[in-house]
């Protein structure tokens, strides 16, 4: 039934139209015109007026045939750079780029398969429950489409996003983030001349960079400081450092634990250089944690996790749970109340112009999206 040179073609067409995050609009029209020429009753809501997208996410119902409950599918239209003017190759039955861009099979390799499915659904007349296709903008730049989702415009209280490497895998526990911003002040002064009168911000950061654990805590937990910005000139003591990091853990006490040690080592580091010194309201610090995005916990007994391994078994598969470390919009879907598994496409080398999929993948993860599209219209 399912049609692999069609997949070939949507998805060569799906990676030549650019869409890095907040650049997706003509993808998005194209992807809406196809969709209402499926049938479907297409809406396009109003997160751009948030996330500086071209366009909102793109809501696209398809009627069901039975009385099954809804059932949501998503995937992201944005892409990450360098991702314009790509140029697919398909040779030996894998997907690449010409080699100086990425290939966009994160996460158009999703969208093509949830395309092949519905048309597969409705050119054999296959029974299916109400199918919500939710395609979510900016995903890769924090996951502002799903956080500015219209979710008064979902029916669907379950659901799967495809975006994840492994085939043979459900992703059913991914980690809160909060994301971490810290300003040093310290006092500037001439290098040369009177280095004495100066409170050197970046020393500071550093000494309480030093008493941090940054990496791996354990199994649950990690800690980066990614982005590290401060000075003027060689010549001037520098009076600013602002340090960007993240922490994230399955578990929420361990979070905030996490997050408190790093204010208090900055805490400490400005305490031990304001002692008995005339420093005029320096050296200090500015500290702020905000949670990104949620951590997700599905029970391996849950209709979501059962419904997709009775597909996989009807396909002569296997599936196991998986947890991540990284982060979905299934974070957000599961936050608002909408349990979301994440299955795989197949996808390699993520975000690097390396990226690439097979084709067999894209077919093996329609056939799964299928069976779980009849087994759930089926109420079986």
């Amino acid at each position: 039934m399912i049609n692999r040179e069609r997949i070939v073609e949507t998805f060569k067409w799906l990676v030549s139209m650019d869409s890095v995050s907040k650049e997706e609009g003509a993808l998005c029209r194209a992807v809406e015109e196809l969709l209402k020429a499926m049938g479907a009753e297409v809406i396009i809501d109003s997160a751009a007026e948030m996330t500086g997208s071209e366009s909102g996410n793109l809501i696209a119902k398809f009627r069901g045939t039975t009385n099954a409950p809804s059932m949501m599918l998503n995937a992201h239209l944005d892409t990450v750079e360098p991702g314009r003017g790509i140029r697919p190759i398909f040779k030996d039955g894998v997907f690449t780029s010409s080699g100086d861009t990425i290939l966009g099979a994160d996460d158009k390799s999703a969208i093509a398969i949830l395309l092949e499915a519905i048309r597969v659904v409705q050119e054999n007349n296959l029974p299916h429950g109400p199918i919500e296709l939710v395609l979510t903008v900016c995903e890769e730049v924090g996951l502002l489409g799903a956080k500015h989702l219209e979710y008064e415009r979902i029916d669907s209280k379950f659901g799967y996003t495809l975006d994840t490497t492994k085939t043979g895998v459900i992703v059913t526990r991914a980690p809160a983030l909060n994301l971490i911003e810290i300003k040093v002040h310290g006092k500037d002064a001439h290098a040369g001349i009177a280095p004495e009168k100066g409170i050197n911000a970046i020393c500071l950061a550093a000494e309480a960079l030093s008493q941090l654990d940054i990496g791996r805590i354990d199994s649950e937990t990690t800690c980066n400081i990614g982005v590290i910005e401060g000075g003027y000139a060689t010549n001037i003591v520098p009076s600013l450092v602002t340090l960007k990091g993240e922490v994230r853990s399955h578990d929420i006490e361990k979070l905030q634990t996490v997050t408190d040690t790093i204010q208090s080592a900055f805490e400490k580091a400005v305490a031990d250089h304001s002692s008995g010194k005339d420093t005029a309201g320096t050296p200090a610090f500015e500290f702020l944690a905000i949670r990104d995005f949620s951590n997700t916990n599905i029970p391996e007994d849950h209709p979501v996790v059962d419904l997709v391994g009775r597909a996989a078994k009807n396909l002569g598969r296997k599936m196991k749970c998986e947890t991540t470390g990284g982060g979905a919009d299934a974070n957000i879907f599961f936050e608002k109340g909408i349990v979301t598994g994440v299955i795989g496409t197949g996808m390699q080398d993520m975000h690097t112009i390396r990226e690439s999929v097979r084709l067999d993948d894209l077919v093996k993860t329609t056939e799964l999206v299928l069976e779980i599209i009849r087994l759930h219209g089926e109420g079986e």
